[in-house]
């Protein structure tokens, strides 16, 4: 890391180690924020777009329909940006069969690992709000036996490591993180100012800490997913919003190299501003966005209730299209499995299903058939 690259210690400064590379320490938080013209317009907009997301997600009367879908393309997402290739149907594929086809399939491990700390930091958070402790539970959970797993999952980094293109080492990295005494200071002031009272707008508030946990870079592997994961949190433990719709790994994947660019800038040139209005516009856009997705959703299932309405076993099949909606990708031995229903009985049930292009065999085999809910899928994509 070049020294002379960081033209500004607003955020931080470079410290010479005693092993004599150079490393970012950031200045705690909060710092000083410049809330210009520009920076107003954002946050009226995030904030009026964070408002239209939670009034629709409150009112929904069964908002497991549309959380589950959305939980599942956050966590492929987030993980595409660290460079996993599972899709959105590799994922639902992997729980549709019982996690008995992909025991080798690594990128769907971790993707699904993804929703496991997810879903696990969703209930944790009514017990322990969100701490180090936490965050090193979400971690171990993260890289339970997936790439990176030797990493000493659940434990914050002992070695130093450090940001840049594959090959590159402490002295050629374009970014070093704090060493681990610094880091643990670093660690501690963030969790004081992620509770202490703050006259900062909440959303100012939450794109600073995302900012800073990854310019602490506090894990030897999994800091970008877990860093992104505290997003959904923190809006779960304000209570910006009541239910974990708010995902913001579509934009930063969207716009990765901004992304990365827009972090490193605040370390390089106390660029708060630059990082804090792209943040914005993030916030912005994913609501509007999951707003869409949402009323998506809500259009399918409208449509797939019209369709099952006059079956003989409608009720029955109602109830399907709910586990269905989380499980769009299913097979017979797990409807009959998750409904607790006679294996028979669940065939009949994908057999109306099909039979009413709700599902669609994606297999083309006598046994461990899988069948797919295309419109349940495209509307989340």
């Amino acid at each position: 890391m070049n020294p002379r690259d960081f033209l500004s210690q607003a955020a931080g400064k470079p410290i010479r180690t005693k092993q004599g590379y150079w490393a970012f320490v950031p200045n705690p938080l909060p710092q000083k924020i410049e809330i210009g013209n520009e920076l107003v317009k954002f946050l009226g907009e995030a904030d009026r777009a964070m408002g239209e997301l939670k009034g629709l997600s409150g009112a929904i009367s069964d908002p497991a329909l549309f959380i589950n879908p959305i939980l599942r393309l956050e966590a492929v997402i987030s993980s595409r940006i660290e460079g996993t290739r599972a899709s959105l149907e590799d994922l639902f594929i992997y729980e549709g069969t019982q996690l008995s086809f992909f025991e080798t399939a690594g990128d769907v491990r971790e993707v699904h690992n993804y929703i496991l700390a997810l879903e696990y930091g969703i209930q944790r958070i009514n017990t322990l709000p969100v701490s180090n402790r936490l965050i090193k539970e979400l971690h171990a959970i993260l890289l339970n036996n997936a790439r990176g797993d030797f990493w000493s999952p659940g434990e914050f980094r002992t070695k130093q490591n450090w940001i840049g293109f594959p090959g590159s080492t402490l002295e050629t990295a374009s970014f070093v993180p704090p060493p681990q005494v610094e880091m643990l200071v670093c660690l501690g002031d963030l969790e004081k100012f992620i509770h202490q009272p703050s006259n900062l707008p909440a959303l100012v508030r939450l794109g600073m800490i995302h900012c800073q946990f990854e310019a602490i870079h506090p894990f030897a592997d999994g800091n970008g997913r877990i860093g992104r994961l505290l997003n959904s949190l923190i809006t779960l433990d304000w209570k910006l919003q009541p239910q974990p719709l708010f995902h913001i790994s579509p934009y930063f994947e969207s716009h990765r190299q901004e992304y990365y660019a827009r972090l490193l800038a605040v370390s390089q040139k106390g660029d708060w501003a630059g990082w804090l209005g792209f943040f914005l516009q993030g916030v912005r856009d994913t609501c509007f966005n999951t707003v869409t997705r949402i009323q998506n959703l809500q259009a399918v299932h409208r449509d797939y209730l019209g369709r099952v309405k006059s079956e003989r076993n409608a009720a029955r099949l109602a109830n399907a299209l709910t586990l269905i909606f989380s499980k769009p990708i299913i097979s017979t031995g797990e409807l009959s499995k998750s409904l607790e229903i006679p294996y028979k009985s669940a065939q009949r049930i994908i057999g109306s299903l099909t039979r009413l292009s709700i599902l669609r065999e994606i297999t083309d085999r006598a046994r461990n058939r899988l069948f797919q809910a295309d419109d349940i899928i495209n509307s989340i994509k």
